[in-house]
């Protein structure tokens, strides 16, 4: 039993204030493409976003859309508005302007993730990626406490969890394509993930 998380509530400005999950990719919205990939394996997919009306008009009805609590607080809030409310206890984190999310890199966090780790992430690059990972729904409580303090650093709250960080070479060696990391910040970006499709 899996949710599968989206965040789609940060600025965009670096993308003219276009929305980066309403970007075309592929015949469909960023997001749809990623809501498709997503119900692989999820059994339920939450969208959090500042701004519902475009979604709700766009989504279907399976897809729950929320707005944060801790509002403008960055993806730490989004994961804590998510994990508040997910059916159930493990959960896949993605921003929004990931293109090439992968359903096996995904389950290969999840089947890895034994009891006593809070979270499983993959490390790409020597680098630990906290929103292409799967987390155990009680992490609200230590994104709270951050949260409260003001902190909205992703790097803080892996200080507080006991997570467990997949090398690349266990994704290659199941023939996964490791663009799953790959996010889209800027139109140039956009424009390269839509000539790798």
């Amino acid at each position: 039993m899996l949710t599968g998380l989206i965040l789609a509530g940060g600025p965009n400005t670096r993308m003219n204030g276009d929305p980066k999950a309403l970007l075309p990719f592929g015949g469909e919205t960023l997001i749809e493409r990623q809501i498709r990939v997503m119900r692989q394996i999820c059994r339920e997919v939450i969208v959090v976003t500042r701004e519902p009306a475009p979604l709700l008009r766009l989504l279907d009805k399976e897809v729950r859309i929320i707005t944060d609590f801790f509002g403008g607080k960055g993806p730490l809030a989004g994961m804590h508005a998510g994990f508040s409310l997910a059916k159930f206890d493990q959960i896949w984190v993605a921003a929004c302007e990931m293109p090439f999310l992968s359903a096996k890199a995904a389950e290969l966090l999840l089947e890895s993730k034994k009891s006593g780790w809070n979270a499983v992430l993959p490390e790409v690059n020597g680098s630990p990626f906290p929103l292409h990972a799967v987390y155990d729904k009680a992490c609200a409580g230590p994104i709270a406490v951050l949260l409260e303090k003001g902190d909205y650093r992703l790097s803080e709250l892996l200080k507080s969890l006991h997570w467990l960080g997949i090398p690349e070479a266990a994704f290659r060696e199941k023939g996964i394509d490791l663009r799953f990391t790959v996010s889209i910040d800027t139109l140039e970006d956009y424009r390269q993930a839509l000539q790798s499709e």
